[in-house]
């Protein structure tokens, strides 16, 4: 009779216990596997204690046993890190080791190398300290002192070595901390672990440093892999996972993101669909910041929740310019239904506004994301050429979820070449609107078009437009016009199709039927 194949068993993923840090906790898919030894690595002021800390905190709080032992710092030196972040150690136990031995001198060496009967007397010491505990949770500061004492790097292996053998029989999950301070590219230590978390500090030419961690390896369980931002604040580290776009999910349809501007939503065939990106790029001074304000008042009408970043203006200057268009956004705004934040790109790294983009989405409901501008963005980069990285995976992310992002470009100079400067992002938004300058007839004039759009038909005509009450003002397409984009265009009609100038009423040329420009219907 033949034999039957066995079925495959699903793989069993392993138990994990969680470290008290929730964005870690996040790129762990739960925490760290339970009952494993674990290295925590990183140069001195990386955030390795706290982290540990709060490792043994998140026991605390589950009810289990946790030991700490200091071999690199004083139990009074742990505790006052402790109590700046406002913890207290109470119900974790310390272990430290003794200022000095009582032996004599003399009777302290016999057979063996001094370093080596040190190492032995501390390992014996910290193990007892453990049989005696029995804690459920461990963590061991730092190797950097077992390595001294062992001299020899064969001899600092093999007592990690015994450590991990000691703790394999035993239902505790383990911590190390290291700083680095052994021969370079030494990976002993890293594969003798079950998990590697490296900590890194990155300085920056100018602005506050920048701290991020990854995860180097995590035997039998999943992970988010690559760099994620953290910071080191009074409470403890704060880890800013990098954001994950959800896959199969269907988006209930809703409709357009429109501008309540009949010639503007048909210049956008309709308006921007839900889910997508637009990159508003143009000169300083074009309408850029009103045409978004603009398109976020119309959400906020529907009963939407906005959001807006700003990086280049104070939020008192944004919020008085709006003030001057709309009287309708004061009750928004203190409802919290309109949502201001200002970012200083210098103090917040990438993954951090991330994080924030995504809390505003997941938890307050935030429908519209406004980022004003993507220059101040690109200052929060420490390597440029990454920017489209990072923007690509914002707007995968906000696409997951429905959600609708529109940004700001300021381009170089005033009537410089219009699409060279947004070459690098432009292919990543859905929809491209360009506003330009333009000369006629000795005056300043302002066009508008929409220079791309992936989802649909638009109008591929130039409009005129300025800023007034209301936002976002745009006259009928100006077909009798020739080389606007070029900044100096040649007029080819009859009649002035531009918009009304009232600062020159007396030298406008503007016909009857052009003076409702402002307000009358779109062209068909």
């Amino acid at each position: 009779m033949p034999d039957i194949p066995e079925q495959a068993s699903a793989p069993v993923s392993p138990r994990r216990v969680a470290t008290g840090i929730r964005g870690l906790d996040d790129i762990l898919g739960g925490g760290l596997p339970a009952d494993r030894l674990h290295l925590i690595d990183g140069e001195p002021g990386n955030g390795k204690t706290t982290l540990a800390l709060q490792f043994l905190l998140a026991g605390r709080e589950a009810g289990e046993r946790c030991l700490y032992v200091t071999l690199s710092e004083t139990s009074a030196e742990l505790r006052g890190t402790a109590t700046s972040h406002g913890w207290s150690l109470d119900g974790i136990d310390v272990f430290e080791l003794p200022a000095t031995n009582t032996e004599p001198a003399d009777e302290a060496y016999t057979l063996f190398h001094p370093a080596e009967v040190e190492l032995q007397q501390t390992m014996g010491a910290v193990l007892t300290a453990v049989e005696r505990h029995n804690p459920s949770r461990v963590v061991f500061d730092s190797l950097s002192e077992m390595r001294m004492l062992a001299r020899d790097p064969f001899r600092f292996r093999r007592q990690i070595l015994a450590l991990k053998q000691f703790f394999a029989g035993r239902p505790s999950t383990v911590l190390v901390l290291d700083d680095r301070t052994g021969p370079e590219g030494d990976l002993q230590l890293e594969s003798l672990a079950h998990g590697v978390v490296s900590l890194e500090r990155v300085i920056m030419e100018y602005g506050a440093e920048r701290r991020r961690l990854w995860i180097k390896k995590m035997r039998g369980a999943s992970y988010r892999g690559g760099f994620h931002d953290f910071r080191i604040r009074a409470g403890g580290l704060e880890v800013f996972p990098r954001v994950e776009h959800a896959t199969g999910v269907r988006l209930p349809s809703a409709p357009p993101v429109t501008s309540n501007s009949p010639q503007l939503d048909a210049l956008l065939g309709g308006g921007l669909p839900r889910g997508t990106s637009a990159l508003i790029t143009g000169a300083a001074g074009t309408g850029k910041s009103v045409l978004s304000m603009q398109l976020a008042r119309d959400a906020i009408i529907r009963g939407e929740r906005v959001c807006m970043y700003l990086f280049d203006e104070r939020i008192t200057a944004a919020w008085g310019r709006a003030e001057g268009l709309w009287t309708d956004l004061k009750d928004p705004l203190d409802r919290g239904q309109l949502v201001l934040k200002q970012i200083e790109p210098t103090e917040m790294s990438p993954g951090e506004f991330s994080a924030d983009v995504a809390r505003m989405v997941d938890e307050e409901g935030v429908s519209i994301v406004v980022l004003d501008s993507l220059n101040g963005y690109l200052q929060a980069i420490p390597n440029e050429r990454h920017m489209p990285a990072h923007v690509h995976e914002l707007l995968t992310y906000l696409g997951s979820r429905g959600v609708t992002m529109i940004m700001t470009l300021v381009q170089r100079g005033i009537f410089g070449a219009p699409i060279d400067d947004v070459a690098e992002v432009s292919y990543l938004a859905d929809t491209v609107i360009l506003l330009r300058y333009f000369e006629h007839a000795g005056a300043v004039r302002s066009a508008i078009s929409v220079v791309k759009k992936r989802t649909g038909a638009h109008e591929r005509t130039i409009r005129e437009c300025r800023i007034g009450v209301g936002g976002m003002l745009v006259g009928e397409p100006l077909e009798a016009f020739r080389g606007v984009l070029t900044g100096v265009p040649v007029y080819s009609g009859e009649l002035a199709p531009l918009m009304p100038d009232r600062s020159r009423r007396g030298r406008s040329q503007a016909s009857s039927a052009d003076l409702r420009a402002d307000t009358g219907p779109a062209r068909p």
